[in-house]
This record gives C-alpha cells, sequence and structure tokens, in this order.
C-alpha cells in the first residue's frame, strides 16, 4: 500500500469518526463519499466499507460516552436496534442486487434531502 493511500485513509476515518461521536451521523455520510471520490469504490464497497469499519469500534466508543453522560434512553434504543437489524439486512440485500448508478443516486438524494431538512426544519 503507498503511503499516499495510507494517509487518504486515515484522514477517511479519523473525519468518519470524528463525524460520527460530534454529529451522531454514523460516518458514512463522510466516509461514503469519500471513498468513491479518492478511493474510486463503487457505492457498495464504499457502502459496505462504510458498515465495516462503524460496526463495533465507533459505535460502542461514542455510545458509551452519551451513555455516561445518561443520554441515551434504553427502551427505545432497543426497539430500534431489533428494527434496524431486520431494516439492515434488507438494505444491504437490495443495495447489493441494484444497479450502482441507481445507487448512487439514491445515496445523493437521501443525504439532499436530511440536509435540506436539517437547514432548513423546525
Amino acid at each position: 500500500m503507498a503511503l499516499s493511500t495510507f494517509l487518504l485513509l486515515v484522514v477517511i476515518g479519523v473525519l468518519g469518526g470524528f463525524a460520527s461521536g460530534l454529529l451522531g451521523l454514523g460516518g458514512g455520510i463522510i466516509m461514503v463519499p469519500f471513498m468513491l471520490i479518492f478511493l474510486n469504490y463503487s457505492q457498495q464497497q464504499a457502502q459496505g466499507t462504510s458498515l465495516a469499519i462503524l460496526a463495533v469500534p465507533v459505535t460502542f466508543i461514542s455510545a458509551y460516552n452519551y451513555y455516561q453522560d445518561g443520554e441515551i434512553n434504553w427502551k427505545y434504543a432497543l426497539i430500534m436496534a431489533l428494527c434496524f437489524i431486520v431494516g439492515g439486512y434488507f438494505g444491504s440485500k437490495l443495495a447489493i442486487t441494484i444497479n450502482q448508478a441507481l445507487l448512487k443516486k439514491i445515496f445523493g438524494v437521501v443525504m439532499l434531502i436530511v440536509g435540506l431538512k436539517m437547514i432548513f426544519g423546525k
């Protein structure tokens, strides 16, 4: 692996982890576009890699910090987590079967809608 690639991976990882911890974004909103642009990953590769990265280390550490501050509603979290497993299974099955161009558009539209809602919403 080239040093430049290694450094790029470090930057993407740090930015994704920072965004996840700071904003609760899941990091993928930062890492997926960076992997598409700078690593020339397919949409499926970027999403799969992002999920693999976030699965344990960032999620556990970030959630623990929020837990220490009393900022987690465990009842709601458990209900959503169980549903998240089902949604994640079917969503990932769909993502690996549909056309990459369509998946990129879906990802972009979701990011745009969420961004606009956060900027212009109440």
